[in-house]
């Protein structure tokens, strides 16, 4: 089941460094950013859509190596409880908070608690 897990997680990294991309400018106006020409379109394009595939591969590990979950868990786990802290902290510091970034916090919420679920089933 961890490697279900891993599997749907990885594939949709892999979906949102697509969809950030080949539409920077739909996806960053989605959570509140305005990509700057030049540098902020370079960073947007870096930290979404490279940092991302990158991530989705480390989850999808397991479909090339069977036996090897436990490290690509315990990454989802540790960067899924920081970007639940991290969102939560913003949610009570901004106001203003739209709908896209809503579902986003949903979301790592719910990988956060899949991954420490399967992750504490495993040590």
């Amino acid at each position: 089941m961890a490697k279900i897990f891993l599997a749907l997680v990885g594939f949709a990294y892999i979906g949102l460094a697509g969809w950030c991309s080949l539409q920077p400018e739909k996806t960053a106006k989605g959570v509140g950013f305005s990509l700057q020409p030049g540098s902020g379109q370079s960073e947007f394009l870096v930290v979404y859509g490279g940092l991302e595939l990158a991530l989705g591969l480390i989850f999808l590990w397991p479909l090339y190596r069977p036996e090897e979950t436990a490290f690509p868990l315990f990454a989802c786990l540790v960067i899924h409880a920081c970007l639940v802290l991290f969102r939560t902290i913003s949610f009570f510091l901004y106001s203003g908070i739209e709908s896209t970034t809503s579902y986003l916090a949903a979301t790592e919420w719910l990988i956060f608690l899949g991954s420490a679920y399967f992750f504490l089933r495993k040590v």
